[in-house]
């Protein structure tokens, strides 16, 4: 049932990811942009979640699984942000690579503590 759960989500994922790139499609320089944002969003939602799954219990089993491995899983992209950076590294954009590389890192973590904090915050004054 658990490979299931996470196939599902990880189609689920996937198709969102596909959409924001066509969504996003229109290039706007060299800078890529639609990973980088759709790994930020996945970075808040994941935030989100482990707020979620730190006050109600029953998230932390198969609805981790569906949710975080499964849906943000096939939504996020780790792989395509690897690729994107070598190939700004290759066409000479060392200071571009440099900026996406720290920034999908550096804001990736605090975009993630953000979405922790704010429902934190949120299901505590419940």
């Amino acid at each position: 049932m658990n490979w299931l759960l996470v196939a599902l989500g990880g189609a689920i994922g996937a198709t969102l990811r596909y959409g924001a790139g066509v969504w996003f499609a229109k290039p706007m320089g060299l800078f890529p942009w639609t990973t980088w944002s759709v790994n930020l969003i996945g970075c808040f939602l994941a935030g989100v979640f482990f707020a979620f799954s730190q006050k109600f219990l029953i998230l932390q089993n198969e609805a981790r699984l569906l949710l975080m491995v499964g849906i943000l899983g096939g939504f996020t992209t780790f792989s395509s942000f690897g690729l994107e950076t070598f190939q700004l590294i290759k066409q000479g954009q060392f200071p571009l690579a440099l900026a996406y590389a720290l920034s999908s890192l550096i804001l990736g973590v605090i975009v993630l503590a953000i979405g922790f904090y704010i429902f934190q915050f949120i299901l505590e004054s419940k």
